[in-house]
């Protein structure tokens, strides 16, 4: 048996007004919310039991995921009253696990997409014999993560947060979020307050001298951190570009669920999911972007590369291009909104209010 914690507790400020009403780890990404796609995947690679760690907006995991049977695996639930970071998270955790000391426990972000292969993950960290393993991957510019730069058998020689100076730029490698605990070291970690995994626990376990190993795969990698992110990895999962058995359908174009409207001569591509109840107006051209339930695409709307909440309208010929529209909100039409604009749930934006062009 695999255990697993994943950790879902975090606000998702930079994806405002995107979670607002919703946890970050349960927007609706490919259909389904996007942890979904996380403990599909983790049960597909042998794991049968998760605790999932939560604090913001705790109540909304356990009534849509229940106790897992429907994955195929036992799923428990831990509330933090306050924040406790991610190595805090992951102790608090602890407590549901069943392992003994030297099992192998995995841990999860609730924030990251990734093909990885969670199986040889486990294999390479009992093989190692290592305390801790993580995940590993390469980027162009590793500036806004954690450099965990690693000898040529594997082994992690230090931890960089972020590094701010060119110097400090010793590696292209990663932590990817992913990680595998000998069942001891997470039982180590102090109870109670909050601890970062990144800054504290895994540090002080190198410089006591624990065997930490990375493990680097160049597989597909996405950190959910801003819209852009959850937009792009949605329009992946729909196309098969990395695999998910939570997808609610077949891989292609676009994904039209159950009870959605597309009049004739609309046209969808590139990824693009359409939620329940919503309805996408005729001549309407739609491109690797999620229109959420009950939302409303009206006639000769261009959207592009961006997302449209709940129940929120989009006027006809308005043009969306890397735009976030929130929940409930409603875009006049004959509007043209680019470049990462957001519309706040609940808003109200009249006809022709905002172009980013002149008129024609």
């Amino acid at each position: 048996m695999t255990e697993a914690i994943l950790l879902v507790g975090g606000q998702g400020t930079r994806l405002r007004p995107v979670t607002v009403n919703t946890p970050k780890p349960m927007v609706p990404t490919a259909g389904v919310p996007f942890l979904a796609h996380q403990i599909a995947r983790a049960a597909a690679a042998g794991v049968t039991h998760i605790v999932m760690a939560t604090c913001y907006l705790a109540e909304v995991f356990e009534p849509y995921f229940g106790d897992g049977s429907d994955f195929g695996i036992s799923l428990e639930y831990v509330v933090e009253d306050e924040p406790l970071g991610t190595g805090g998270a992951i102790r608090n955790a602890g407590r549901r696990l069943t392992g003994g000391p030297d099992s192998s426990v995995l841990v999860f972000n609730g924030d990251i997409l990734t093909g990885l292969d969670i199986a040889g993950l486990v294999r390479a960290h009992e093989s190692a014999d290592a305390d801790v393993s993580l995940h590993l991957v390469r980027v162009e510019d590793p500036r806004a993560f954690g450099l965990v730069p690693t000898d040529p058998d594997g082994r992690v020689l230090a931890f960089t947060e972020k590094p701010q100076t060119p110097e400090e730029i010793i590696t292209d490698q990663i932590n990817a979020g992913c990680y595998v605990f000998r069942r001891s070291v997470i039982d180590s970690i102090p109870a109670g307050r909050p601890v970062s995994v990144e800054r504290e626990t895994f540090p002080g376990l190198l410089a006591a001298g624990a065997t930490l190993h990375g493990v680097t795969e160049d597989t597909y990698w996405m950190d959910l951190g801003k819209p852009e992110s959850i937009i792009q990895a949605s329009a992946d999962l729909v196309r098969g570009v990395v695999p998910s058995p939570a997808v609610p359908g077949r891989r292609g174009e676009y994904l039209v669920l159950p009870g959605a409207e597309v009049a004739a001569g609309a046209k969808l591509s590139g990824g693009t999911v359409v939620g329940a109840g919503a309805r996408i107006g005729a001549g309407a051209v739609v491109q690797g972007s999620i229109v959420l339930d009950d939302a409303v695409v009206g006639a000769d709307a261009q959207v592009s590369a961006s997302l449209i909440g709940a129940r929120a309208a989009v006027g006809e010929r308005t043009v969306l291009d890397g735009t976030v529209v929130g929940d409930g909100a409603v875009v006049g039409a004959d509007n043209e909104l680019r470049a990462g604009a957001r519309v706040w749930c609940e808003a109200r934006l009249p006809d022709a209010a905002i172009r980013f062009s002149p008129d024609a």
